[in-house]
């Protein structure tokens, strides 16, 4: 059974995306290429709730830029469109993001992997968020316990199993993640 599924049929912009009935899945596209990923399964929901909690807090006191979840349609390039299931959104003008139009960048891009994306979260995803200036892009291998860390030079990810210590631009302190708690609340422990 196959989760996630690419279509090459034709070639789709971000509105053909946004022109998609709202039926549970997650659709993106990424040089005109289709990707379209049903609901997360529990464990990804719990990393990402805990992500979230983990980065609330720093994200509003260091004002960095505005802090979401999928789906959360980003397009931060002409007819690319993506969602990342976690997401620092960099605001134009330093001004509240209330539309995709005030997304300047991101300081932040995170996707949980499933056993089904996880060529794409590495691969696709991974270029185009580099290609696109993304200022740091984590990917979350649950299975693995690691988090693989990724900006826009790199060319091979550091991989972390004991902390991660973030300190993106603008931020007047760090924040440090201890990833042997992260996965041990996440995955029940």
């Amino acid at each position: 059974l196959k989760c996630w599924m690419i279509s090459r049929e034709r070639y789709w912009t971000a509105e053909d995306v946004r022109a998609l009935p709202e039926d549970g899945n997650r659709y993106e596209c990424i040089d005109g290429v289709l990707l379209v990923t049903p609901s997360p399964s529990w464990p990804h929901a719990h990393a990402v709730r805990e992500l979230m909690r983990l980065l609330t807090e720093y994200v509003a006191a260091q004002g960095i830029g505005s802090l979401a979840t999928a789906p959360r349609d980003v397009e931060l390039t002409a007819d690319n469109l993506v969602q990342p299931d976690v997401l620092v959104a960099r605001p134009t003008r330093g001004q509240k993001i209330r539309t995709s139009g005030d997304v300047a960048g991101l300081a932040l891009a995170i996707e949980i992997l499933s056993p089904s994306t996880a060529g794409r979260d590495r691969g696709v995803k991974r270029r185009f968020y580099q290609r696109a200036g993304v200022e740091e892009y984590w990917i979350v291998d649950l299975e693995a316990r690691q988090i693989e860390r990724w900006t826009p030079r790199s060319e091979r990810a550091e991989v972390l199993t004991a902390a991660l210590v973030w300190c993106p631009r603008g931020a007047s302190e760090s924040l440090e993640i201890d990833l042997v708690a992260l996965f041990a609340e996440v995955l029940d422990d």
